[in-house]
């Protein structure tokens, strides 16, 4: 079956979201979640309101939400409507650890933690994420009865 997934993030990783999501979509499967910095930052001017019309409209059709945890995920207040938006439309969760793989200067850096709780979380390196990521979804969104 074919899954749309959502993919949250704090953006400061969005070189190693790509990799994620490239990975995805390069297996031929539809990722949402994902804009340019400009097309956000006028979202952003636009308030809280604009920024959660916007989330919930990545979200419509998405049967999973995929957080992609780095050093500041965790803080990130949007990255939690997320995850509080995926759970009350019932689509699956899991989390993965990007934190190890190289930003565009060739650095790693270290997890806030392991988000979303109570769901399952992997570490995309350690895992074989690029192999496994299929997997790992459409367990999330059996769980979910999705």
């Amino acid at each position: 079956m074919a899954r749309k997934v959502f993919f949250s993030f704090k953006y400061k990783d969005v070189s190693r979201a790509m990799v994620v999501r490239n990975s995805w979509v390069a297996q031929g499967r539809d990722a949402a979640g994902f804009t340019d910095a400009a097309d956000f930052e006028k979202v952003k001017r636009q308030g809280d309101t604009a920024i959660k019309n916007w989330i919930d409209n990545q979200l419509k059709g998405t049967s999973v939400t995929v957080v992609l945890v780095g050093k500041e995920t965790c803080a990130s207040r949007w990255v939690k409507y997320e995850i509080e938006k995926s759970i009350a439309i019932g689509n699956g969760l899991l989390g993965i650890d990007v934190s190890k793989i190289k930003d565009l200067q060739g650095n790693t850096s270290v997890r806030c933690g392991q988000i979303p709780k109570g769901y399952e979380f992997y570490l995309w390196n350690k895992d074989d994420g690029y192999s496994n990521m299929g997997n790992w979804i459409e367990k999330a969104a059996k769980d979910a009865g999705r």
